[in-house]
């Protein structure tokens, strides 16, 4: 009996395994026409991308998912390594990486890695713009489900046209909403409208053109608490901000008074001191990570505190202890005024020593998925290469033997005529 329900068992996953994989067309050149027909959901991969075959279980969930869901959404993917023309031609860097096409519209996903994230990213570029919110109940219900809630209130206008052109741009990282003014809650007044606020850590914001300047700007600069845990692809996400990134980097598996402390600090920055940092720093904690040690080339320390110019890959650490919050704010205004040297950037040198970090790393990566194929791929352009230096000399050599050859001839004709002569002269003399 138990061998006959492990036997089920194993039957059940095999076809629900089955039934998955048919949702997710595998693509070859043909996609090219095919997306301007339909919407697709794309990932694009390697074989030889360890991520993308641990990452593969996922996509086939997302592909059963959004048919069970019965969006209009289809679920691609496609080898790179198969169809590297295409890919080359679609802009595709490196792997895995998520696009979804939509008319001549092309949206890329920078996002977690999730089954949930995706089909949410999904639904939401799929679908309008900006979504209408037609009473409080709604509201209240939109509010709940978002951290960040943009909402643009009023009816027809100049800033409306600007807050929709805005959400066509953005709407890969967050949603829009709009809403006349009878549908806020009776706590939020405001002066004048039309207007566009942002709901976020317990209170809001309104946007002020004057002072705030140009509205994609001001949304890319307010899409993100204050205080947050951060990863890399939040940290990706926050490069269109313009803000630096002030974090406390902490070692979860190891916690300490210290780790504890600087993580303290920071989220007293963000909440207690947002009139005074809140335009132009963005904190949160993050644990030790490998994008960190990318950045800085070398190994960021837990527990620490460091701030990131993401605009220029470029980055603070203090030299002196922070002991209180007297010394992060110090230490904090010194970058603003410039007293604290920034490490780092994307000078020629560092951008070489990146390179060649980054390279070194994907190698090794490749190497240990599939050693044979890395080696393959290694060796056949050098291969090449030599040949084409080897077939270049050898021509240039047979040419110039070629090109010698009735110099040769015409060197010997005079040399024979000059012994004639000779023989001539010295005939007549005797």
């Amino acid at each position: 009996m138990a061998t006959m329900a492990l036997r089920s068992t194993y039957a059940v996953f095999a076809l629900a395994i089955t039934l998955a994989h048919a949702y997710v067309e595998h693509l070859d050149d043909t996609f090219k026409e095919l997306r301007k027909k339909d919407i697709w959901l794309v990932e694009f991969y390697a074989p030889w991308c360890a991520y993308c075959k641990t990452f593969e279980p996922v996509w086939y969930e997302v592909g059963a998912e959004l048919k069970s869901m019965g969006s209009e959404v289809n679920v691609g993917m496609m080898d790179c390594t198969s169809h590297s023309s295409l890919a080359s031609e679609l802009k595709i860097r490196g792997y895995p990486t998520i696009k979804l096409y939509k008319g001549e519209k092309v949206f890329h996903y920078n996002g977690p890695r999730t089954k949930a994230d995706i089909i949410e990213f999904a639904n939401r570029v799929t679908g309008p713009a900006v979504r209408a919110i037609p009473n409080q109940q709604m509201f209240q219900n939109v509010m709940t489900h978002n951290d960040i809630l943009f909402v643009y209130i009023g009816g027809s206008s100049t800033l409306k046209e600007k807050y929709v052109k805005t959400a066509s741009e953005l709407i890969v990282y967050l949603s829009f909403y709009s809403a006349l003014e009878n549908v806020l809650p009776k706590v939020v007044t405001l002066q004048e409208v039309p207007a566009v606020v942002v709901f976020k850590d317990g209170t809001f914001f309104i946007y002020d053109e004057k002072q705030d300047g140009d509205l994609t700007t001001w949304v890319n600069r307010e899409r993100f608490p204050y205080y947050t845990k951060l990863d890399s692809y939040t940290l990706y996400a926050m490069g269109d901000s313009g803000k630096l990134v002030a974090m406390a980097v902490e070692n979860e598996k190891k916690p300490s008074e210290e780790s504890i402390r600087f993580k303290s600090l920071i989220e007293t920055a963000a909440s207690e001191y947002k009139d005074h940092f809140g335009r132009d720093y963005q904190f949160g904690h993050m644990e030790e990570n490998s994008y960190l040690n990318g950045l800085v080339m070398g190994e960021v320390k837990a527990p620490c505190i460091i701030v990131l110019n993401l605009s220029n890959d470029g980055y603070f650490m203090p030299k002196k202890p922070l002991n209180s919050m007297q010394d992060l704010r110090s230490f904090l205004d010194g970058i603003l005024e410039g007293k604290v040297q920034q490490r780092g950037g994307n000078g020629a040198a560092q951008r070489v020593k990146r390179i060649y970090i980054d390279t070194k790393k994907t190698l090794t990566t490749m190497f240990e998925a599939a050693p044979i194929w890395t080696c393959l791929i290694i060796t056949i352009p050098f291969g090449v290469v030599g040949m084409l230096i080897y077939a270049t000399c050898t021509a240039k050599r047979v040419e110039e033997d070629e090109d010698e050859e009735p110099l040769r001839e015409v060197r010997k004709a005079l040399a024979q005529k000059e012994k004639k002569k000779d023989a001539a002269a010295a005939k007549k003399k005797d």
